[in-house]
């Protein structure tokens, strides 16, 4: 079982890569004196009938280069627009051989990063196997505590007709004052021993009440915490369905939010998208959030 969720999880990590990458690709900007490589660098990867075509522009030494490969063998080369023939690519190879090389380093961070992916997903899994076990604890917990109470109610009450014993035997003792004082003496630690117990049924009895005050109290927390979620995932999904980040409110696969950013299914949104959510819903950035369709969900 948890080899073929690992190999669902590597599936869905290439997809959200595949996606992010396919996002960043864009139409050609102007050549200009201040445009950043590493801002400008995009890589585009399609596999349709296995065939693997990969696309990307960049610049390379003042000059903004845009390559397309096939199956890792270079099909088409423009450099600053203009398409260069096949005969003069040898005039760029250290041009090309730079930007492939990149374009391998990307493709090893890529795999990399699904590996990291397809773990955290496996350990979500099992975190979420101990907390279902540690609900089932609580939860029985809870039964026994609710049949200490009437264990204790029980005791109470023989405590209670103990003590109407103890009285009667007290009558008799006065009646049989005759048969000394070591009979009398025996009674009074009897008694005593009565008294401590019933003291210490009453301390526990409290002990167990306020235990099943503070269980529902916790209970009552996790509910509203629970529809707390539900209402904040449900509100920003529409949200982000409105504002076209996705398709529709079924569409949210993945979503992650801190102070630093927002990424909506893989794919890290704008300065201005983010600072938008941020302020309608602030709360949810504070720490760490994230959350995924199988229902998982992170925060601090």
């Amino acid at each position: 079982m948890k080899t073929n969720y690992l190999k669902r999880s590597l599936w869905l990590a290439t997809i959200l890569l595949s996606s992010y990458c396919a996002a960043a690709q864009t139409k050609p900007k102007a050549k200009t004196a201040d445009n950043n490589v590493d801002q400008r660098r995009y890589d585009f990867v399609s596999n349709d009938d296995g065939i693997r075509v990969e696309k990307v522009q960049t610049e390379y030494k003042g000059k903004v280069y845009f390559l397309k490969l096939v199956n890792e063998k270079m099909t088409e080369l423009t450099v600053d627009g203009e398409k260069i023939p096949e005969a003069d690519w040898n005039k760029y190879s250290d041009g090309i051989a730079e930007i492939r090389e990149e374009m391998r380093l990307q493709r090893e961070r890529n795999k990399e990063q699904a590996k990291r992916n397809a773990e955290q997903a496996i350990r979500n899994e099992e975190q979420a196997k101990r907390n279902a076990e540690q609900a089932k604890l609580n939860e029985l917990q809870a039964k026994r505590n609710a049949e200490q109470q009437v264990r204790n109610k029980e005791q109470a009450k023989r405590n209670a007709e103990q003590a109407i014993q103890n009285e009667q035997q007290n009558t008799r003792n006065k009646e049989q004052v005759e048969r000394g004082q070591v009979q009398a003496r025996l009674n009074e630690e009897q008694a005593k021993r009565n008294a401590e117990q019933e003291a210490r049924n009453k301390e526990q009895a409290k002990r167990n009440a306020e235990q099943s005050i503070q269980n529902e109290l916790q209970a009552k927390k996790n509910a509203e915490q629970a529809k707390a979620n539900e209402k904040f995932i449900k509100d920003i999904t529409e949200d982000l369905a409105t504002d076209k980040i996705i398709p529709d409110v079924n569409s949210l696969r993945e979503m992650q939010l801190n102070q630093e950013g927002m990424t909506i299914n893989g794919v890290k949104q704008p300065d201005e998208v983010f600072k938008k959510y941020k302020a309608k819903y602030g709360k949810a950035f504070n720490g760490y959030f994230d959350y995924s369709r199988d229902g998982i969900i992170q925060g601090q």
